[in-house]
């Protein structure tokens, strides 16, 4: 709590509500953070490190400390953390990086990652934000700075750093409606804790006001793109490798393709219905599903088999015996693919955009190359989402009944395809060099 004592008395509350208000947070949150263990299985793998407990070989090779420490959450956020690692170590070689995440999937993801690009980088998870647990981290890492991938602010890690002056950085922050709501009903609890972030590199210009609204200093905001759309630009490693798989099932390269990608409940029903209307006059269509989380495979299958079709899960492909009934559908049940799969698609369906809120991402199938077609909830990309709307960039629908035209309209013309895409990417320029601003800006820091 010595932290807050510096802090402008008109910007927090008494020390006793803190001192309440975490261990209270804590409680409430543990519940769900194990449940969500439970439900994306393989909650036993380094089970300890999620409570600052390490192993003797940990601790040996985490000792030395001065880490740069990134931390990431989600898969597309380790896929840029791990991405603006290699960017400061090849700016900076011998630089020592860390990399560390909060869920058994993520793990698994950037373990791969690290794996392709050759090592270099260690990786553990993140501890819960409880006081003592982040001590304990922080006691054996000692880092030189940590930084914080798109949205992530953990309050006690954030006090803890700055008490032992270690500086903390938010890159590619984001803030989505929703969080921003949050944030300002809360403003007098949680400013002091944007007030303790040195760094903020936000995406858009217009994303300074919003972050200085909720505490953030002046001198610590900067504007350097965003690592998502940057990281992105690279060719699709393993479009050959999921084009052979196809292959298998008799989808051959120049069969139309549907692909609806990072999908939440219900929307592989929307889509399995526009794909059977479609197919009406476009019989060779073949529709790809990618579920935001895979842990919902059974229930997506089940809904697609409900409505008449036939599914046929990616991790199956390899193995599936020649002869096999020709499937009309393949649900992506893996992580870490999905920007390579839509290298393949004809046409590209934006996930949680329909029935959900927020939407997902989509910049990744116009850097592949591909159109895309959105429903009206796309809070968590609006700034972009505006930009690509304005440029007749992508096709935004109101509802399920305007998709089937949507989809056939970009389907029968290769040439509105084309030139939707290209006016698309003009808009995504902007943000190319970000992981080497962010870097710079970084760096800096350890000079």
């Amino acid at each position: 709590m010595e932290i807050l004592r510096a802090l402008p008395a008109a910007a927090r509350l008494p020390l006793r509500v803190y001192r309440f208000l975490f261990p209270v947070a804590f409680t409430l949150m543990l519940p769900g953070f194990l449940a969500r263990m439970l439900r994306r299985g393989n909650w036993r793998h380094q089970f300890g490190q999620r409570f600052g407990i390490y192993s003797a070989q940990d601790r040996e090779r985490l000792k030395s400390g001065g880490w740069t420490w990134i931390h990431s959450v989600s898969v597309g956020e380790i896929l840029m953390g791990i991405g603006l690692a290699r960017t400061l170590q090849a700016a900076r070689p011998g630089l020592k990086i860390l990399i560390s995440t909060t869920t058994s999937t993520g793990y698994a993801v950037a373990r791969e990652q690290i794996a392709k690009g050759g090592g270099g980088l260690e990786l553990i998870y993140y501890p819960m934000d409880a006081t003592p647990l982040v001590r304990r981290a922080l006691d054996l890492i000692q880092p030189g700075q940590l930084v914080m991938v798109d949205k992530e602010l953990w309050p006690n890690m954030v006090s803890e750093c700055y008490r032992r002056a270690i500086p903390v950085s938010i890159v590619n922050a984001r803030l989505s409606p929703k969080s921003e709501r949050g944030f300002l009903k809360w403003r007098r609890w949680v400013s002091p804790f944007f007030e303790m972030v040195e760094r903020v590199c936000v995406q858009e210009p217009g994303d300074v006001e919003r972050w200085l609204a909720l505490g953030a200093r002046a001198d610590a905001l900067h504007c350097t793109g965003s690592l998502k759309f940057d990281f992105a630009v690279s060719e699709p490693a393993r479009a050959s490798e999921f084009r052979a798989l196809l292959g298998r099932i008799g989808v051959h390269e120049g069969r139309p393709i549907l692909l609806a990608g990072s999908t939440f409940p219900g929307e592989e029903s929307v889509m399995g219905r526009t794909g059977i209307a479609l197919r009406k006059w476009m019989p060779e269509l073949f529709l790809i599903v990618v579920p935001r989380h895979v842990e919902r495979t059974p229930e997506v299958e089940a809904d697609l088999r409900a409505l008449g079709l036939h599914p046929v899960r990616r991790t199956a492909l390899p193995d599936l015996p020649p002869g096999s009934p020709r499937p009309d559908v393949l649900i992506v049940n893996t992580t870490g693919e999905l920007r390579d799969w839509y290298a393949l698609a004809t046409v590209c369906f934006i996930g949680k955009s329909l029935l959900a809120t927020g939407g997902q991402n989509p910049a990744e199938p116009v850097l592949a190359g591909r159109p895309v077609v959105f429903g009206p909830h796309m809070e968590n990309f609006d700034a972009l989402v505006r930009q690509f709307l304005e440029v007749e960039g992508a096709v935004q629908v109101p509802d399920e009944a305007s998709l089937i035209p949507a989809i056939e309209a970009l389907l029968v013309d290769p040439a509105r395809r084309e030139a939707l895409v290209a006016r698309a990417r003009s808009v995504l320029e902007a943000h190319r060099g970000a992981n080497a601003r962010t870097a710079e800006l970084l760096l800096a820091r350890e000079r």
